[in-house]
């Protein structure tokens, strides 16, 4: 095993032994703080779910009702000509919104085109380039009870936006040429 296999393999053991190790010297109830801890993270699940089916329920309305179809197809010709592959749109259009979705979008396309072709480096590239803005704000502003959130909305689509170009910038000029 490498070094760096042997780290990763027992860093976050060695972060909880610690922990549970400097919460015992200093004679805190170790195991009690953990079940409420747990307590917690149940009851931060169960209001999280009203969030998550209605962000599910959204997306499936999206690419269930051909919606998707349209917009690519309209798009089409502009993508062809600045040479953007238009397979990579659903992908683009998802990513903000669903994480699960973007990765199930990226895991076909390299499925199809290959881990190496243009369109699968550049669903790669644009999967870790940016964020699931609309997802984040949905759940965990809902879920801590922040109703204002049009100037994160914004930057958070502005920031994939950024991300989606520059994916698509870098993976032509890295890999095409």
């Amino acid at each position: 095993m490498s070094l760096i296999t042997t780290i990763s393999t027992w860093i976050i053991p060695c972060i909880i032994l610690f922990v549970l190790v400097v919460a015992t010297m200093k004679k805190l109830p170790t195991y009690e703080i953990f079940v409420e801890g747990g307590k917690e993270g149940i009851k931060m699940a169960i209001s999280l779910l009203p969030f998550l089916l209605g962000m599910m329920v959204s997306i499936a309305i999206l690419r269930g009702s051909g919606a998707m179809d349209a917009m690519i197809a309209f798009i089409s010709p502009f993508l062809k000509a600045v040479g953007v592959p238009s397979e990579i749109v659903p992908l683009a259009a998802i990513r903000p919104i669903s994480g699960t979705a973007a990765l199930s979008m990226t895991t076909e396309l390299i499925k199809t085109y290959g881990p190496d072709s243009f369109i699968g480096k550049l669903a790669s590239t644009m999967q870790g380039s940016t964020d699931t803005t609309l997802y984040i704000l949905t759940v965990y502003f809902g879920a801590v009870g922040i109703r204002r959130m049009g100037d994160a909305l914004k930057v958070g689509l502005i920031a994939d936006f950024i991300g989606i170009i520059a994916s698509i910038v870098i993976v032509t000029i890295v890999f095409s040429g």
